[in-house]
């Protein structure tokens, strides 16, 4: 018998690859709790962001922080088009949207859940919830399997599935591996200590006040904590304004890419905004210099310019030190210079992260060298497996993080069955 440990998105897919590549080997899938794929249900606000349109291997794992290197192979294997056409075998398919992110045509979620679910059935994989495991045990060639209710299972094989999960905010001390964490490291294996990664920045600054739900299409922001050496590279893409701070993909990737940086600093840090990232100094100054002849008599915050509200240009002409009254025509020099500044580089400073709702993901767990990636198995305990975010994995948003799940649950799946790719 194979144990499939956790019932989202990596489970799921290897329990379903196991069955269908090995039929007769009985596959049995456990969830601690009363529900299965709850993470899919909510994910990418009820919709599910299935992939990616991003059909090279190398291209599609540069959008991972943790696993950029190594996710090579894997993509190259089962990438975003073996997903699209995965699903799309099985009735469900999917639209592309502009920013190349891919949701089920039908816009929700449970038709994903749906179909995984279906699947799992038509292959025969038995689910179990409200069962969790405390432990696995080496057994003769295979493993034995501890439930907290002290029930005990002979199994074959075993595959943790059960996503990543970081610390509870202030936690202090030193990080105690628990849940599949818990029953990896029980198995040999070290464990990264798990940190939030895309989350949203809480800041209080009175320019960012009342203004929530503001949205700038493209801005560029960036970071650099103490110590952290050389600034992250920076991140661009659309800026939400929220009632704590400021949110938005270009947010979303930085704390992705800084995710342990941001925590080793307590999450207070600097941030920079170019509101202007399609113009360089000199063209950004050339086309204030043209606004300012056309618009003499007006005053400079009557509105907004370069994507940006009125409301939240009015609040970067003050944070220049330009009076509220000041027309265009009675700029000066030094009072271009300092709106041009602002307009490049306003800073703000972040005193703490929020989660992004609940489809959060998690920097650390099981490191990548300490698994085969063609397989999935543990190189320290044979016959042992991996998939989803319980490893060392997590992408950006935009669909990644659910891809990582589909390659790894189907290489596990695939090796599990005895078949692997």
């Amino acid at each position: 018998m194979i144990a499939v440990i956790g019932g989202g998105p990596a489970g799921y897919f290897a329990a379903i690859t196991a069955r269908e590549t090995a039929p007769g080997v009985p596959v049995v899938l456990f969830e601690k709790t009363s529900k299965t794929l709850r993470k899919v249900k909510i994910s990418g606000g009820g919709r599910c962001n299935v992939t990616h349109a991003c059909y090279d291997a190398r291209a599609l794992a540069g959008f991972y922080p943790r696993g950029h290197r190594e996710l090579i192979g894997p993509f190259t294997r089962f990438g975003a088009a073996e997903t699209v056409a995965w699903f799309a075998e099985r009735g469900v398919k999917m639209r592309t949207y502009p920013d190349g992110c891919l949701f089920p045509e039908s816009n929700d979620s449970q038709t994903v859940i749906d179909c995984l679910e279906s699947a799992a059935r038509r292959a025969g994989v038995q689910i179990r919830t409200r069962v969790e495991v405390a432990a696995i045990h080496r057994d003769g060639g295979g493993f034995r399997a501890e439930m907290v209710d002290g029930a005990t299972i002979a199994l074959e094989k075993v595959l943790i599935a059960t996503g990543g999960k970081a610390p509870a905010p202030g936690h202090i001390g030193p990080y105690e591996p628990q849940g599949g964490y818990a029953l990896a490291a029980g198995q040999g294996h070290t464990i990264t200590p798990p940190v939030p990664s895309l989350f949203t920045f809480t800041i209080k600054d009175p320019l960012l006040d009342d203004l929530a739900g503001i949205v700038v299409e493209n801005v560029q922001a960036t970071a650099r904590t103490p110590g952290m050496g050389p600034r992250l590279a920076p991140q661009t893409g659309p800026l939400l304004i929220t009632h704590w701070g400021l949110s938005g993909p270009a947010v979303l990737k930085l704390s992705a890419w800084g995710a342990r940086k941001f925590h080793e600093a307590g999450y207070r840090f600097p941030l920079t905004i170019d509101w202007t990232p399609a113009l360089d100094d000199e063209a950004l100054t050339d086309a204030l210099q043209v606004q300012a002849e056309a618009n003499k008599s007006k005053q400079v915050n009557a509105f907004g310019l370069f994507g940006v509200s009125r409301r939240l240009w009015a609040r970067l002409v003050a944070r220049a030190g330009i009076p509220a009254e000041r027309r265009w025509g009675e700029l000066g020099p030094r009072q271009k210079t300092a709106l041009a500044r602002t307009l490049k580089a306003t800073e703000f400073q972040v005193t703490g992260q929020s989660t992004f709702k609940d489809e959060f993901v998690t920097c650390g767990g099981v490191p990548l060298k300490e698994v085969d990636l063609k397989t999935m198995e543990s190189r320290i305990t044979p016959g042992l497996h991996f998939a989803g975010e319980v490893l060392d994995i997590d992408g950006v948003t935009g669909g990644f993080n659910f891809q990582s799940c589909w390659t790894t649950g189907w290489l596990a799946g695939r090796a599990l069955g005895g078949d692997p790719a």
